[in-house]
Formats: structure tokens, C-alpha cells, sequence
């Protein structure tokens, strides 16, 4: 399963969320930003690549129904709910993403 991760910066929530879930059985992450200057801006390719897609916030949801409304077809968007508060691979972060993102992938495995 490809499953993409989305914050505005791709400097702290997304990059700890892909590599948390790289190392599990049967997924391939990949992480990026809405804003123009982050480190690996969202594109259509992105979204095209990925199966499921984890925003962090409703507006990054908001930005990419805007940007790419019509590459969502068959896509599963889930916002996480995370807010901009924790530095990259902080333990509690790392905490949350494991207790939130599993049950939205059945199966999942480390």
C-alpha cells in the first residue's frame, strides 16, 4: 500500500510520519508539504502515486481538494488532526501518529 503524508512544511509531522511507517511490512510512505516553499512541495504525481493520504490538519485537507479535486477519485483522505507543535521525531508525535494511523490500515504490520 502506498500511503503519502501531508504537512505544510515537510520539516516536522509528515517526515516523522513517513519514516515512523517506512519500516512496516507491505507500505510505502512518502511525505510532503502544501506550501510552495516546503521541502518537498505536493504535486499531482504525488498524489497520483499514493492509495491512502494523511493530512495532518483540515486545512491542508482544504488545499488539496482545492488544488487537486478531481486526482482523488477512488483516494482515501484522512486528516490525522495533528497540530504544529512538535519538533521532527519528537517522542509524543511519534506517539500519536502510532496510535492514530493504524486503524485506517488494516493489516498493518511492523
Amino acid at each position: 500500500m502506498r500511503v503519502l503524508f501531508v504537512c505544510s512544511q515537510n520539516r516536522l509531522r509528515s517526515p516523522t510520519a513517513e519514516a515512523v511507517f517506512a519500516s512496516y511490512d507491505g507500505l510505502e510512505t512518502l511525505s510532503a508539504g502544501t506550501d510552495s516553499d516546503a521541502e518537498t512541495p505536493i504535486d499531482a504525481e504525488l498524489i497520483a502515486w499514493a492509495e491512502t493520504i494523511f493530512v495532518m490538519e483540515n486545512r491542508h485537507r482544504d488545499k488539496l481538494r482545492q488544488r487537486f479535486g478531481k486526482l482523488f477519485n477512488g483516494k482515501r483522505l484522512i486528516v490525522l488532526n495533528i497540530r504544529d507543535i512538535y519538533d521532527h521525531m519528537q517522542p509524543e508525535l511519534v506517539e500519536i501518529l502510532k496510535r492514530k494511523v493504524p486503524p485506517y490500515l488494516p493489516g498493518l504490520r511492523r
